[in-house]
Formats: structure tokens, sequence, C-alpha cells
């Protein structure tokens, strides 16, 4: 990556008429599918404008937003930053049982899952469970102490959907959050026409409080199955029909209070281990003053948190980063302290306060709303950043294995050649990033749409402007 951005030449800009002009191509072809455009193109080594169409009037755009949120993180944390969760107990241990409790340190930490491990959700707990036995720890008399103060209490941001907090990707954002605060739900027929589904939660943990009205059917026509969770709660529902000769349905849902999921699951991981716990989950702000001894410390790092935020979209990653840069520089893990810190990094990048609105750190809220030319001036700005490289790391790429981009763009010339971000909501599309031409040189591009009249068609007018730009530039 290093190389790729040291290609570009310098100099004037020979090929800006030819860009203009095939780009000029491809907006006329995505207006047919967006009502509100703004386009802006910038030749990176020159800093010159080669295509702009309405592209200061602000506009929402999506998980563009992340942008913003992975940018201010490497700047104020460096790629070097690691989350920190602790674990520490009290008490004395005497024949294999600790009397006292258990007690773990939120660090904002949202990769505490089966992410990194395979799929196993409860590895991290796993090796907590470890350090336990070898201090000859099987049974733990008192709780367990889960420790939530660095970030604020407000998990769910005021601007999003009240009828989509039961969504992944609304998922409520803690300094302890376990499994990016959901839980997988397992759903299969039962094999006799009229009997109620079987339901299970992976991994296996006691929150939910089930409700199961889907019945198994034999006919495949009627097979329709979901989940609903009261929007204050932790109870589902399942409710429609599943076909008996289906396999099984699986659903991601976010649970309510994330602090107290992360407990329970701790709690099974350790039994799983062995090692029982006879107290209860309690939740607390600060640690209770005691004579507390470390037992472990998790670390995670921040860069590959960001790949997560930028390459996955996983808006719970973002808030987690805009809450932990609150904490970590203004003493407050809020959504308003995260905001102050990227205003702070966006004033030095040249973008003034007031000029544009950031409302969270994924994109989720509509009133996120920043002009094509600025996003193009901030992904300008990261090109000469010391963590450049790390920058364009956290970014999908065109024809990239396994993830979204696979198939996008994903034939020559372009097939390696656009870093961008894309992002979605209801009647928005937006595509920003990188795009390097035939000719070496590289382009910072932002095509925000509002108004869009499908996906499909946005999507198929935004590749046709980056095409334009990787042929012509």
């Amino acid at each position: 990556m290093a190389a790729w951005l040291a290609l570009w030449p310098g100099g004037p800009v020979a090929a800006s008429e030819a860009v203009n002009r095939a780009v000029n191509a491809g907006v006329r072809s995505a207006k047919r599918s967006c009502g509100d455009l703004g386009v802006h193109v910038v030749d990176v080594a020159s800093g010159r404008t080669v295509y702009e169409y309405d592209a200061d009037r602000e506009r929402i755009l999506a998980s563009n937003t992340k942008l913003f949120t992975a940018a201010a993180a490497l700047d104020r944390l460096g790629p070097g930053h690691f989350f920190e969760t602790e674990v520490l107990l009290r008490g004395e241990v005497e024949s294999g049982v600790l009397t006292g409790d258990l007690a773990v340190i939120g660090g904002g930490d949202p990769s505490i899952s089966g992410r990194f491990h395979q799929g196993d959700a409860f590895a991290v707990f796993r090796e907590w469970a470890d350090e336990l036995a070898r201090r000859g720890i099987r049974r733990v008399r008192g709780d367990l102490v889960m420790v939530h103060g660095l970030f604020d209490d407000a998990v769910v941001h005021p601007d999003w959907p009240r009828d989509q907090l039961a969504k992944w990707y609304e998922a409520p954002v803690a300094a302890l959050s376990f499994s990016d605060s959901c839980a997988r739900v397992k759903i299969w027929p039962d094999g006799r026409p009229g009997a109620p589904a079987q339901v299970a939660g992976l991994p296996r943990v006691p929150f939910f409080d089930v409700e199961v009205t889907a019945r198994t059917t034999s006919s495949s026509s009627n097979h329709r199955v979901g989940v609903t969770r009261q929007p204050e709660g932790d109870r589902l529902t399942v409710w429609g029909a599943v076909y008996r000769g289906a396999r099984p349905v699986e659903t991601w849902v976010a649970v309510a209070d994330p602090v107290r999921y992360f407990g329970l699951a701790l709690r099974q991981a350790l039994e799983e281990e062995g090692i029982r716990v006879d107290g209860d989950v309690t939740v607390t702000a600060e640690l209770p003053a005691a004579e507390w001894r470390r037992l472990v410390v998790h670390r995670s790092d921040l860069l590959s948190a960001l790949e997560v935020v930028n390459k996955r979209s996983q808006n719970f990653y973002a808030e987690s980063v805009l809450k932990l840069l609150g904490a970590r520089s203004c003493g407050r893990g809020s959504w308003e302290a995260g905001l102050e810190v990227v205003a702070e990094f966006l004033e030095r990048v040249g973008l003034g306060r007031g000029t544009y609105r950031m409302a969270d750190g994924s994109g989720m809220s509509r009133n996120n709303r920043f002009s094509a030319r600025q996003v193009t001036t901030l992904l300008a700005e990261m090109v000469q950043h010391r963590y450049a490289v790390e920058f364009l790391r956290t970014l999908p790429y065109s024809g990239e294995e396994g993830r979204s981009w696979e198939r996008r763009l994903a034939e020559d010339p372009y097939r390696g050649n656009v870093f961008a971000k894309t992002g979605r909501l209801r009647a928005v599309s937006a595509l920003s990033g990188y795009a390097k031409a035939a000719s070496g040189r590289l382009y910072a591009f932002s095509v925000l749409c509002n108004g869009a009249k499908g996906d499909w068609g946005a999507k198929a007018g935004q590749d046709e402007i980056v095409k334009a730009i990787v042929r012509n530039g």
C-alpha cells in the first residue's frame, strides 16, 4: 500500500480536461437515479479540483461519516493504541475457592466476540478462565462485578430510529460489550406440522425471555419467520411459520442491556470451562473500594477495529471508537465528547465548525451532513498524514476477496485501484475514496446522492464516475 500511495506523479494536471468530460458523462448517468447529487474530484498531488458538480451543498452521507471518525481516531490515538479490558479479583483463595468477587473494568473494546477467533464468541473469556485455573481457582463464591463507567449511560443515540433498536446495526454502545452487543438467534422446524419452532441463542447465554409463536408448517410456500424484541427490554417473540424441510434460520438481535449481557456471557463461559460462580452479575459505573488484585488485561488494537469500521461498515465499532475518543481525550465517554475531538481534528484539516454537521460516529443519524468537497478535503489530507498507509488499509478496495467489494469494479483496469467507503440509508447512497488512474495519478473523489430512487441505479452511477476517473485521469 505504501508503494501504491507513492506512485502518483506530481506537477500540473494535464488530464483534467479529459477527466472532466468523462466524469460529466458518469454524472449524467447518476442523475437518473439521484434527485440530489454532489460530486467532487481532486488531484491529490496538486490539490487542484478536476471536477465538481454542486459540490458545496451539505448532504446526508450515511456511512461515509465513518471516514471522519476513523481519521480522527488515527490522528489522536495512533494505530498502535490498544483497548484494554482489565479483570480483577478480591478475597482469599483456599482449596480452589475464591471467597470474594471478580470484576471486569470495561475499556470500550468492541471486539470481545468471535470475530477474530474463528467464530468462538467465548474465546477471550476462555483465556480468563485459563488464568483463573492457573491460579487454582475453580469456584467463585462472590459476584461478577461489571464496571462500565468509562462510557456514559446513553447506550443508544437519540437520532437513531426507535423502530429499529433490535437490529444489529443499531446495537447499543457501552464500555463493556460482548459479541457486538448482539445475540445470534437460531430457528429451525420441529418436524411435526403445527408444533412450535425450535429456538436457541448462540452462544447459549441465559439472557432473553423468549416467546415462540412460530409453528412448523408442511407448506414451503408459507415459510416466513421473524424475530422481534420489545424496545425497552429483552423479551423476544419468534413469529411466523417454519417449513418442516427448511434449514435453520439465523438472525442477529441487538440486546437492550449490553453490560448485563456481557456479565451473563462471562458467567456462562466460565461455567463451561469448569469454573462455578455462586453470586450474581452486578453492574456499576465505578469499581467498589477494596483491595483488588489484577488477574489479566485483555488488549485489542485500534487499527483492527478501524478495519471493521470501514471494511465491514460496522456501526457499533464506529460508535465505540467515537466514545473512546471522548473518554481518552476529554474524560467523558459520550457522543458529545467524541464529536468535540473530531471537530478539533477537522479544524486542523481546514473544515471549520458550523460548516458541516456531525451527530454520531457511524452515519446512522440522518443529521450527519457534509459536502462532497469537504469529504475530499479530508481524503486529500489523509494522504499526507503520518498514518496515511494505516488509513488506506482500513478501506475496502475493488476486487477485495471475501469482502463486499469482491465483485465491484473487480475487472481491469479498476481492480485494486479503487479504495473507497460506501454509505447507504433510505434514499441515500454515497461513495467516497481514492482512485488511481491509468496514468498513475491519484485522485480523491466523493459522490453523495440524496433522494436516491433505488440502490442499484445510484450504485451504477457512482461506478461510472469512478471508472471515468481511472480510465482518463
